[in-house]
């Protein structure tokens, strides 16, 4: 016990910590509930408007809430961060580099760790609650929460923010899911220990297909390939289509290429082992005939349900173009004419990337019967109408 930690406040949170372990949780750390270290520096990223179309972020109530923690929960006291491990393993090269398959990251294999997460931190609470004897008040976020998570998980000792702003174990690497307890009950706080950090390595900044690090520890989020397949809803710029490569949702590039990723554990969660290779990098042409009910029923436990058909078809013909082989037209075509505009377009560029007077046809016939303007001009603007 350190100088000046009232007894009671140690063993509870002694306890607590151990009741976290035995929910599964990985790493834990606490701090004192503050606003984050980096607070100015998010600021400034949204200011320079980097958080994309995610405008949730930018929202003034939100903005409020990650300067002052007692907005989300009055009287909060502590922060209790955890992490839950989720790497399973390897991708086989073969399959990683197959571009007629659809890559998805690797913490998407498995059950949607919302599912997994929110559940055991909403336990820790209630056991809080009663380990307390009296009137505590908490709230639990995974990945929700208006608040600096990774700033606060460094703070909490479980990393250190690497150049790709991920959140790096030392021991462990960063494939790790973070979530967070806040409560009003004062706590034990962890003290911070000497981190390694990047150093002069800047393997992630030189791999990342889109360039999407303006600079060290800065994510433009509008050229990530994580944001173009997930939090954006809309068109996928075309200028970034050709560097997607063949992710349809979410991109590992640079975790894969980090060094401290060589230590990351296997996890011990089974919900996040893939049934097999076929869900981790799944044939594209499975991906371009999904309707929406086998969709619906492939997906109904992944975090992949998230950006429902219309989102993973639209990525899924992004990755057929980019395969570039004639064997997808047959499946793209019948796409010019899904009830999705945004699915219809992106069909029609790949179309133009593969080429060849099949195509060609399809989509002369398409463009005479399309009515939607951004769909006409994906139509008409490659080069096999040229």
């Amino acid at each position: 016990m350190r100088r000046g930690i009232i007894p009671q406040v140690a063993t509870i949170t002694a306890k607590l910590k151990a009741q976290a372990e035995a929910l599964g949780f990985n790493r834990i750390g606490i701090i004192p509930a503050a606003s984050g270290r980096r607070l100015a520096d998010y600021f400034a990223w949204v200011g320079a408007g980097m958080h994309g179309e995610m405008g949730y972020l930018a929202r003034r109530d939100r903005l409020a809430r990650r300067q002052d923690l007692n907005v989300i929960l009055p009287r909060v006291q502590s922060v209790v961060c955890v992490g839950l491990d989720y790497h399973t393993m390897r991708l086989p090269p073969e399959l990683a580099h197959d571009p007629s398959r659809g890559r998805i990251s690797n913490y998407a294999w498995g059950v949607d760790y919302h599912d997994v997460m929110t559940p055991r931190l909403q336990a820790l609470a209630d056991w809080l609650a009663v380990e307390a004897g009296g009137e505590v008040a908490s709230r639990v976020y995974v990945d929700t929460g208006a608040i600096l998570e990774r700033d606060h998980g460094e703070q909490a000792g479980l990393g250190f923010t690497g150049k790709n702003t991920m959140l790096i174990a030392p021991r462990a690497g960063s494939h790790f899911f973070l979530g967070e307890l806040l409560t009003t009950l004062p706590l034990e706080p962890d003290v911070a220990q000497p981190m390694p950090g990047c150093g002069r390595c800047h393997r992630c900044l030189t791999a990342c297909p889109t360039q999407a690090f303006p600079q060290p520890y800065v994510l433009d989020a509008r050229r990530c390939i994580s944001y173009l397949t997930i939090e954006l809803k809309g068109w996928i710029p075309r200028d970034l289509r050709p560097f997607m490569q063949n992710w349809i949702y979410g991109c590992d590039v640079c975790q894969d290429v980090c060094p401290f990723n060589r230590f990351a554990p296997t996890t011990l969660e089974p919900s996040f082992v893939p049934l097999d290779w076929e869900t981790a990098v799944p044939p594209l042409l499975d991906m371009l005939t999904l309707d929406d009910h086998a969709f619906n029923q492939r997906f109904a436990h992944s975090p992949i349900k998230r950006i429902k058909r219309r989102g993973l078809l639209r990525n899924a013909c992004v990755a057929a173009g980019n395969w570039g082989s004639e064997t997808a037209v047959s499946s793209l075509i019948p796409l010019l004419h899904d009830p999705e505009p945004i699915i219809r377009g992106h069909a029609a560029w790949a179309l133009g990337q593969i080429g060849g007077e099949v195509a060609k046809t399809a989509v002369v016939s398409a463009l005479a019967a399309e009515t939607d303007d951004l769909v006409r001009q994906e139509l008409m603007d490659f080069e096999i109408l040229k």
